[in-house]
């Protein structure tokens, strides 16, 4: 599809470029080899929030028909990088097996979570995708097919890590290789709490690391005084094997087109963030919810991002050590004295990063808010916010990311140079590229 207009899931920046459909490895690498000035780029559903699955004026490998999805009696899953991971979840529960990570929404390809390396409720147990990935094919752009993994040595583990996290600029990942998890069910027993501080909800989440697969809490960022913060936490894990208790997963709505103005503005969120909190229990144990349910509820609200408006929405998210676990608070505090209103506002425990030089977790704490594109002042208040970050120690997450600046990402991520190394090996022409990749000089 020639000028075709693609945008993040924030709908902040779209792009024209020109989409491909591949049908296999071979169409991957006639791509490669024949690309224009512009480069190439791969793109998945497009839910990375900014810029980095568009390339202005190149091409975009439509990788959707490379779906395949094989379960082994091990396992492992084989599948193409353009499989679902919605799909691979199905194609998992007959074998007692589920992902062993799962972001916040089912549509993403695998291809795309491993180029994010994406992270769920249970990093601090479980680390993020990339930890559970055992083989990656990888297409260079001088059209070599590798094939490299967390087992490679030299060159090919440095390849590895390098994609992992990477953002599709190391190579178009056409197959992955994964361990999936045992599981007793595919249903989810939660633990529901609210607590009326944001002191008290980082208490609950750090006191239990050991004791939840599974940890996740909303807070309310719009809320006045010491409720700042405020928060409804759900814990749980896989429920024992038996009855899965009957529970339907919610209809899903659409909303087919974008409002004129947006729905989400300062009054909507506070009214929302009030009703939120009180309909909360105060506390609820072992309550019964599907994987939908629990997981990805967010999937039932078809093109939610669309009640944003025509100009989209902006996600923060940061992550900060646990030394530095005051900086949320003062987020927090920053975002709303700014009059910038967030209603999707979760704090989530992470573990250990890994070894991969992009890859955004690290132990401590993360933080994720939505923002309307149409907030007043919102580059001013989104810099601050960075600012906070970066004297925190922390940083932000390039697959939410629509405009931090270079000098920004070289703070945050003090292994660039070596992920920049790998790049220019296996990409010293700079075939593929992105919007994102443009904007930060990578």
């Amino acid at each position: 599809m020639p000028d075709t207009v693609l945008s993040g899931w924030g709908r902040t920046a779209p792009s024209r470029a020109d989409v491909v459909a591949v049908r296999s490895t071979d169409d991957v690498v006639a791509a490669l080899t024949s690309a224009g000035q512009r480069g190439v780029l791969a793109r998945g559903l497009g839910r990375s929030y900014g810029d980095a699955a568009q390339n202005a004026g190149g091409t975009v490998l439509d990788l959707s028909s490379l779906g395949t999805i094989d379960v082994g009696s091990d396992g492992v899953v084989r599948a193409g990088a353009g499989a679902v991971l919605a799909d691979v979840i199905d194609a998992l529960e007959p074998h007692g097996l589920f992902v062993p990570v799962s972001p916040g929404t089912s549509r993403v390809t695998l291809g795309g979570a491993v180029a994010a390396d994406v992270h769920g409720k249970n990093h601090h147990r479980d680390g993020s995708f990339g930890d559970h990935v055992v083989e990656l094919e990888v297409i260079t752009p001088d059209g070599a097919v590798q094939r490299i993994g967390p087992s490679s040595s030299g060159e090919d583990l440095a390849h590895f890590r390098a994609t992992v996290g990477g953002m599709g600029l190391t190579g178009v990942v056409t197959e992955v290789v994964l361990r999936a998890m045992p599981v007793p069910s595919q249903a989810v027993l939660v633990d529901t709490c609210q607590l009326g501080s944001l002191d008290a909800v980082m208490e609950r989440m750090s006191s239990t690391d050991d004791g939840y697969r599974y940890s996740v809490a909303w807070i309310d960022a719009t809320a006045p005084g010491a409720a700042l913060g405020r928060g409804v936490v759900t814990q749980g894990d896989h429920a024992p094997a038996g009855p899965s208790g009957g529970v339907a997963a919610p209809p899903r709505i659409a909303l087919p087109i974008a409002p004129p103005v947006g729905l989400v503005n300062r009054w909507t969120v506070r009214a929302f963030n009030e009703a939120w909190f009180r309909k909360a229990p105060a506390s609820r144990d072992a309550e019964l919810q599907t994987v939908r349910q629990f997981f990805h509820p967010l999937d039932g609200v078809g093109a939610w991002n669309r009640a944003y408006g025509p100009r989209g929405l902006v996600q923060h998210q940061c992550a900060v050590p646990d030394s530095e676990s005051a900086v949320i608070a003062r987020l927090l505090e920053h975002f709303r004295d700014s009059g910038a209103p967030s209603f999707l506002s979760v704090l989530k425990r992470f573990g250990p990063g890994n070894d991969c030089p992009l890859s955004f977790p690290r132990a401590g704490w993360t933080l994720a808010v939505d923002l309307p594109g149409a907030t007043p002042g919102l580059a001013r208040i989104l810099d601050r916010a960075d600012e906070l970050v970066l004297e925190a120690g922390g940083r932000t997450y390039l697959a939410k990311d629509a405009r931090v600046s270079p000098e920004a990402l070289r703070a945050m991520y003090p292994r660039l140079d070596e992920w920049l190394e790998v790049r220019e090996r296996v990409d010293p022409r700079r075939v593929l590229v992105s919007d994102l990749s443009r904007r930060l000089s990578l």
